[in-house]
């Protein structure tokens, strides 16, 4: 299973070898695409991405087929390529690398490690996402909250807190509209994610359903 179909070869890749890593690639590369968009939206271009790029690392590691001088001058064509897109998120990152490992794998021959590659990291994937978010981790929320100038903001969601969180305290006030209302900003620890509408509804009847802002990390960008 993990040997390289090209065992047999001696420095001469057939039609048919060649084909098999291309379907192996294209396959192993959906599937990568699929894992990636489990519980995750995702747009149409990237997941053209994911299918493609194993097929395109795979004939590259293909045509240079064991060269070292080859190898160095692909190495030096790639490392001249400059990407300006936006920054992606962790699980972008692990989904191109793993991606660029199934081509790898394919273009050697190992068709079987690319398959048991992506099995396994998928299998873990889906368990991972499946575990219930119970880490405090995943129930840390930043929460802004915005209320009239009249109301006391000092103790003014003591009780809310006390019933929906483990513990919340204020980070900071910034008064808005001319000093007409007042930006209330949280960090908060959720008893469950299933009550965070729950506050947030009780949040709203009482601040007269100004807006309210609530996620992870840092939802203003200037915390």
């Amino acid at each position: 299973m993990l040997e390289s179909i090209f065992y047999e070869t001696s420095g001469n890749i057939t039609l048919v070898q060649a084909a098999a890593c291309t379907l192996a690639s294209i396959l192993l590369g959906f599937v990568i695409a699929w894992i990636h968009m489990y519980q995750n939206p995702s747009s149409r271009s990237f997941l053209l991405t994911l299918v493609t790029l194993p097929f395109v690392v795979q004939m590259v590691i293909i045509l240079v087929n064991g060269s070292l001088g080859t190898g160095i001058a692909v190495m030096g064509a790639f490392s001249l390529v400059r990407f300006r897109s936006l920054p992606g998120s962790a699980r972008e990152i692990c989904s191109v690398f793993l991606a660029m490992a199934v081509g790898l794998a394919s273009g050697m021959g190992f068709v079987g490690a690319a398959a048991a590659m992506v099995v396994i990291v998928g299998a873990v994937t889906i368990i991972v996402l499946r575990m219930p978010e119970r880490d405090s981790r995943f129930l840390r929320r930043e929460l802004k909250v915005t209320i009239p100038e009249d109301l006391d903001y000092t103790e003014i969601f003591d009780d809310i807190f006390s019933k929906y969180t483990k513990h919340a305290s204020m980070l900071r006030v910034k008064t808005v509209n001319m000093g007409s209302l007042y930006e209330l900003w949280y960090e908060v620890d959720l008893k469950g994610t299933e009550i965070e509408k729950a506050m947030l509804d009780e949040i709203r009847c009482r601040n007269g359903n100004l807006p309210i802002v609530c996620g992870r990390g840092e939802i203003g960008g200037n915390l």
